[in-house]
Parts: C-alpha cells; sequence; structure tokens
C-alpha cells in the first residue's frame, strides 16, 4: 500500500481507495459471479442486522496480520466512531507506520478529541508520515499543537509524497493562511522526483488551494483525466476523485464522457481510472456510478472488487446493500472491509430514503 493512500482512502472513507488498488500487487481468488438479491431497506431489522455484520467484519480486519487490511478497518471505523473507537486507538500504537498515520488522520477527520492524549506521542514518530498526521489530527480536534512543522516538510522533505499529504491536510484544516505556502510550494522544484510524483503534487496541492477557495485551480485538476502516457494513469485517477471530493459540478459530464470512451481500438479508460471516476458520480449524485461498478464487482481482481464495494457505499440503496452484503463474504479480506465500510455509509443512506 502507497502510505499516501492510506492517508486519504476509505477516511474520506477516503485509505485513499482507488490509488491503494493502483499501487495493489496480486490477484485474490475469484469468486463466483455476484449475484445479490435487492437489500429490503424498509425492514428496519435487516438493516439493524447487516449494519452490526459491518461493524463485527470491520472488528476482525483491525487484528489482521496484512497492515493494509488493518488500515483500511481502522479508516472505516471513522464511519461509526462510537463503536468503533478502540478500533482506531489500537490503530494509533499499531508496529505499522501506515496504520499509524491512518489513525491519525481519521481521528482527524472524524474529531474523536476523547483520543487525542493517545496521538500527542505520534508528533516524535520516526516516520514523517505519522508526525504530519498527529499534527492534523491534534489541529482538527481544537487542541494546542504546533503547526509550523508542516510548512517545514511541505517545503523541505524531500519525499514527494510527504510533500502531498502535507498538502492534503492543509486543504482539509482551511486555514486561506496557508495558501502563500501551497502557491510557494507549487513552485519548488525536486531534483530526485519524478514526473509522475510531481504531477500527482501539482494536483494535491491545486485541490488543497480549491478547498481554501481558489477556484481557479480547478482546471488543473480537470485537465489532468485525459493521460497521454500510461504513467499518467495514476495521475488520472487521482484527478477524477478530486473531483469528488471538491465537487466539481461542472467536470461532472467529462466524467460520464470518459466513463463511456472508447479509443480507436475499441478499449475503455483501464477500470482503476473508471472506477475512481463511478466513486465521484456516486458522491455527486449520479446513479450511472453504479452500473460501472456493475461491471467489475465480479473481477477476479480484489483491488478492483475493493473499489466496486468502495462506489457501491457512495451510492446507497437497496440493490447497492445488496451487493454489499454479498461481498462480505468476499475471498479477499480487502474487499471485505470495503464491503464493510460501504455497509455503515450507505446503510444510512438507505435509511433516510425510507
Amino acid at each position: 500500500m502507497k502510505l499516501i493512500s492510506a492517508c486519504r482512502s476509505l477516511v474520506t472513507v477516503g485509505v485513499w481507495p482507488l490509488l491503494s488498488v493502483l499501487a495493489a500487487s496480486g490477484c485474490a481468488t475469484k469468486p463466483e459471479e455476484v449475484i445479490a438479491p435487492v437489500f429490503n431497506t424498509a425492514d428496519p431489522i435487516a438493516v439493524s442486522a447487516i449494519r452490526e455484520r459491518a461493524i463485527q467484519t470491520i472488528q476482525n480486519m483491525a487484528a489482521d496480520a496484512d497492515p493494509q487490511r488493518r488500515a483500511n478497518a481502522v479508516e472505516a471505523a471513522s464511519l461509526a466512531p462510537t463503536r468503533l473507537a478502540r478500533v482506531v486507538q489500537q490503530g494509533v500504537t499499531d508496529v505499522n507506520p501506515a496504520v499509524r498515520t491512518v489513525a491519525a488522520m481519521t481521528i482527524a477527520r472524524a474529531k474523536l478529541t476523547a483520543l487525542c492524549d493517545q496521538t500527542r506521542p505520534l508528533l516524535d514518530d520516526p516516520s514523517p508520515h505519522v508526525r504530519t498526521a498527529a499534527i492534523y489530527a491534534l489541529a482538527a480536534c481544537g487542541a494546542e499543537v504546533d503547526r509550523s512543522p508542516l510548512a517545514t516538510a511541505l517545503l523541505d522533505d524531500p519525499s514527494p509524497r510527504v510533500r502531498s499529504q502535507v498538502a492534503f491536510i492543509l486543504g482539509e484544516l482551511g486555514d486561506p493562511s496557508a495558501i502563500p505556502l501551497l502557491r510557494t510550494s507549487a513552485r519548488e522544484r525536486m531534483s530526485a522526483a519524478t514526473p509522475e510524483q510531481l504531477k500527482l503534487l501539482e494536483l494535491q496541492v491545486a485541490e488543497a488551494l480549491i478547498k481554501l477557495g481558489m477556484d481557479s485551480q480547478r482546471p488543473v485538476i480537470r485537465a489532468a483525466l485525459y493521460p497521454s502516457r500510461p504513467d499518467e494513469l495514476e495521475a488520472a485517477a487521482l484527478a477524477a476523485q478530486i473531483i469528488g471530493e471538491v465537487n466539481d459540478w461542472e467536470a461532472m459530464y467529462q466524467l460520464m464522457n470518459l466513463a463511456d470512451y472508447r479509443d480507436s481500438a475499441g478499449q475503455k479508460y483501464p477500470a482503476e481510472v473508471r472506477l475512481a471516476i463511478a466513486a465521484s458520480l456516486a458522491s455527486m449524485g449520479s446513479k450511472r456510478a453504479a452500473t460501472i461498478a456493475d461491471e467489475y464487482v465480479s473481477s477476479a481482481s480484489g483491488p478492483l472488487r475493493a473499489q466496486a464495494a468502495f462506489v457501491y457505499g457512495r451510492t446507497g440503496g437497496p440493490a447497492s446493500l445488496g451487493r454489499l452484503e454479498v461481498l462480505m463474504d468476499d475471498p479477499d479480506g480487502s474487499v471485505r472491509v470495503a464491503a464493510a465500510a460501504g455497509v455503515l455509509r450507505s446503510g444510512d443512506i438507505a435509511i433516510s430514503q425510507n
């Protein structure tokens, strides 16, 4: 799992699921074709039962041997913070830095102020990802903390992924005084970084600036939707995800067109990019999203099935809940935790529709 993915994924629940897919290697055993009945969302007992099952799945995955699954479980815990606070608390002291990072980011996003004391020691963590996430957690929870290391990391850290994480955090904190710092960082050049890494950093800075009120940065995100080389696909996927995060309604039809686009050989965009598009469409209320996820829900690739589950969670409704219920029995643990997170999210949507 790329650590930067863990900073955003299933927390928006946001570990940036799509980038985790792009970083994944190997495939799980292919499940049987998913044939799911429509879930009866009008039955409060059935809705309660599936939510309890989802909570139990997340608790189980929080103890998994795979750190990526533990990280996903910690992030999913933000969807039921009262019931799953212990999962986040365990993540703070996890042996894996990615899990600790996700735990701190989750504390920030869910504003779990009760965990501030446990988070403060992470300010001295060996990992810069963990340290910056800890600053975010404490600042978001209203605790006293020195934010100046964020500026230092954004301008001076040798890792473009650390800088990208800091840019994301500054956007989330919502302090307009960070705008000059972000604009300065956009002009910085990192000799050791690859063009792909620099593009991801540029997009992360642009997203932060949009969140701080600079709508002039929206075209930067939209332009990245059109990769000209295979090594630009990760940036295209991130751009699609960001469009949903910042509710760029003007780009919604661009996303719809790209989801259906075929090149001269009749090939569609790669699955990872199309699923990122679907997730953004779902967040903006488009019914088109679930039909894209349906194409991959029985894929031989576990990461693609997990991404489909993420889309269903954002879509909500009886049909999506029916698919998520089946996916909680998937042979791949990452799919199970993604489906459980989807249930907690879509379950609330389903209840509100009745």
